[in-house]
């Protein structure tokens, strides 16, 4: 069986690129979760691209569900239309979450096993996290 996919849009190549690796390295060596990152527009400017969202989700997609992570904006917009278009793999779900936390908690959950139900639910959870 294989990991559930994760696709993390932002409007920056650069962010998206950096929260992906912060996620898999905090999931730790050994897991081999798929992970994409999908920022920015075809032509390296701040943005949101459905070709990149597109082919990053496909990269991902195992067969067991693939959750999106969305910054903001334009990248929300882009995956719901993505997703009512039918585009994205199927299991492909658009998952509420915090950016940064909610992508640690998914590949961590992921790298464990869990269903798309269950790194979703762990995403999720993301937004009680308390700093003070």
């Amino acid at each position: 069986m294989s990991p559930v996919g994760v696709v993390l849009v932002s409007h920056s190549a650069e962010v998206a690129r950096s929260v992906a690796r912060l996620a898999q390295d905090l999931a730790g060596s050994g897991a081999t979760v798929p992970v994409a990152a999908a920022g920015g527009t075809a032509t390296g400017e701040l943005g949101t691209s459905s070709e990149l969202v597109l082919a990053a989700a496909r990269e991902v997609d195992g067969g067991e569900g693939v959750a999106l992570l969305t910054d903001l904006g334009s990248s929300v917009l882009t995956v719901k239309t993505l997703l009512e278009d039918e585009e994205l793999p199927a299991g492909s779900r658009l998952v509420d979450a915090p950016f940064v936390e909610g992508a640690v908690a998914a590949v961590v959950t992921a790298a464990a096993g869990a269903d798309l139900d269950a790194v979703e639910a762990a995403a999720q959870e993301a937004y009680a996290y308390r700093k003070v």
